[in-house]
């Protein structure tokens, strides 16, 4: 490999998947007046989606940076600086697992009432 992983196709993928698709979702739905809890629960399971194919494609670049000979690669996929890069996949994970979580709950919440309101 004579090639840097700042030109490869997983540092880009990565890139689509860290920065530009969350910010458009985020985008929508802030533009959106009204959501409907399909969409919520939607976003919720793709935030999820983005954050494992996100951790996947940066195993993938540390793996690619142990195999590189620049030293730039080493010190940002395969040295400790990498941690820092995986609290952003951790953060979607959260805001999706919170968006579903919410979902639930309030789809529970409404059952039992209409659970107290029929056995009266």
């Amino acid at each position: 490999m004579d090639q840097s992983v700042f030109v490869e196709i997983e540092f880009f993928s990565l890139i689509v998947f860290s920065l530009i698709l969350p910010v458009c979702l985020y985008g929508y739905m802030m533009w959106k007046k009204a959501i409907s809890r399909k969409t919520v629960l939607l976003f919720g399971i793709i935030l999820i989606t983005i954050s494992g194919v996100n951790i996947f494609l940066l195993q993938r670049l540390a793996q690619m940076a142990k195999d590189s000979h620049f030293l730039l690669d080493h010190n940002v996929f395969a040295s400790e600086l990498s941690v820092a890069l995986y609290l952003l996949p951790v953060l979607f994970a959260g805001i999706g697992v919170n968006m579903v979580s919410h979902i639930l709950i309030s789809h529970l919440t409404e059952a039992e009432s209409r659970f107290e309101q029929e056995h009266k």
